[in-house]
């Protein structure tokens, strides 16, 4: 045998005869029954191997390129290929050498599964049934599942699994889960070793901004195929988590946090979920016309190119305050603010967004330039636009182009001091301030303001630290 194989035996596919190889560089390679020449990745599309009798089948995912809207577009089919072994032991020898090639990748053997069937349009459950658990059979990996049950299950479920039984953990949901997920393993005693468990998204809720951030930075459509493709390979990736405190309260988030007119939005629009997905656009375009700003200031640690945005100041290092000890869990990041140089924005504001990731949901490319792991978050204000030019920009949201808009500032930060102030015009009302999709704070004569939220209305602080968390990645 030629040394570039690994494994090469006759095998019959639809009663022909053919050498069905698999060489050193992963590549599977037989000849059909027309004498075409056929070939599989298998770190690419292989998802499994099995075999039934004589017959060994080789599960895959293998790109077609469809036509949709005067574009072609890639899409994923699901395909199972069958050859028929000509002896006992050509089968075996096989199936062998090829799920050690498979092993031999680091792919995931057993996952928990989170399933949120709550969320966006509450088909996580149907997801889950139809696309993810049929692919996991394919792929021969273990799972447990979990459905949450109530707001920070995902979260307190988390914060107690026996991690040494998993490889990852995926959820089935929007983003909420996965933030919860990431604030549970943070709160651990051996939070340093769990943060390190490679977490994966199936899109099933409203957001979907990171998977979404994911699979585009790989040029991929947001898709369960897409998704469930990236857990399955098992390549990670380092992810930046900011750590949002007052006082002895903390949120890690890993999305974005907003302030003003996006948090208004996200938050107000919940009234109107029985437009559907329209909620969000037909409220926004209310809310732009009757515009509101609010008073208040951020003051902000600039990353290398962005010194001379807004003015000197050192009130920001002053009023630092380092998070409080704790008992166990991650305390925060551990970054000496005392030499690093601060700069001040006073407002009024339209609004304030702080992201973490390129998409803020799957319609919403809130920070072209952010990257996964740069240890810095993308900040976006805006203080002044006229109603007419707001309206054109945010419909440039889709493509991220509204940030060349001479009304939009956009810059990078190591550390953030937000304080929020009253509505300009009427002292009696304030705002809310919106994390992943979560109210974090919610001021007077706000929506739903009698409702208790895990932070006051007050001076918020934030620091980033780098590659803190551990995501699955097409790349």
């Amino acid at each position: 045998m030629d040394q570039q194989y690994i494994a090469y035996e006759e095998v019959l596919v639809n009663g022909y005869k053919t050498a069905l190889t698999l060489s050193t560089d992963g590549i599977l390679r037989w000849n059909d029954n027309r004498n075409v020449l056929r070939c599989l990745s298998v770190e690419k599309e292989v998802v499994g191997v099995s075999t039934a009798g004589e017959q060994i089948i080789i599960k895959s995912f293998v790109e077609n390129a469809g036509f949709c809207f005067g574009s072609f577009k890639p899409s994923l089919i699901r395909k199972s290929f069958v050859f028929e072994a000509v002896s006992d032991d050509s089968i075996s020898n096989l199936c062998d050498k090829i799920q050690g090639y498979i092993d031999s990748l680091g792919r995931p053997k057993k996952l928990f599964i989170f399933v949120n069937p709550f969320g966006g349009s509450k088909s996580a459950s149907k997801v889950f049934t139809d696309d993810v658990k049929p692919l996991l059979q394919d792929a021969n990996v273990e799972y447990t599942l979990q459905e949450t049950k109530y707001q920070l299950h995902a979260k307190e479920v988390s914060h107690k699994l026996d991690l040494t039984k998993y490889d990852g953990i995926i959820c089935v949901s929007g983003d909420g889960i996965l933030v919860e997920v990431v604030n549970g393993l943070l709160e651990r005693e051996d939070w340093q070793e769990a943060i390190k468990m490679p977490i994966g998204v199936i899109p099933a809720g409203t957001g979907n901004g990171m998977i979404k951030s994911l699979l585009h930075s790989a040029g991929q459509p947001c898709t369960v195929a897409y998704a469930m493709l990236t857990a399955i390979r098992g390549h990670k990736r380092s992810l930046d988590v900011a750590t949002i405190w007052q006082g002895e309260t903390r949120f890690f988030s890993v999305l974005m946090l907003a302030w003003g007119l996006i948090a208004d939005i996200d938050i107000e629009s919940e009234r109107y979920r029985w437009m559907g997905s329209a909620r969000m656009d037909i409220y926004g375009l209310q809310r732009m016309l009757r515009l509101r700003k609010y008073n208040g200031c951020i003051s902000f640690v600039p990353a290398p190119g962005f010194e001379n945005i807004g003015e000197p100041s050192s009130s920001g290092l002053e009023s630092m305050e380092p998070p409080k000890p704790r008992h166990h869990g991650y305390r925060g990041p551990n970054v000496d603010l005392g030499s690093l140089s601060w700069r001040k924005l006073n407002g009024p504001f339209i609004g304030i967004w702080l992201q973490n990731v390129s998409w803020g949901s799957e319609t919403a490319m809130a920070a072209p330039d952010a990257k996964f792991d740069d240890g810095y978050l993308d900040l976006i204000l805006m203080r002044d636009c006229p109603k007419l030019a707001l309206i054109s920009l945010m419909s440039e949201m889709s493509n991220g182009h509204y940030v060349r808009s001479p009304h939009v500032l956009y810059l990078k930060v190591q550390a953030v001091i937000l304080e929020p102030g009253s509505r300009t015009g009427d002292s009696m009302k304030e705002g809310i301030i919106d994390s992943d999709g979560e109210v974090l704070a919610r001021g007077n004569g706000t929506y739903k303001c009698h409702l208790k939220s895990l932070m006051l209305y007050d001076r918020l602080q934030i620091v980033v630290d780098q590659g803190l968390a551990t995501l699955f990645t097409p790349l």
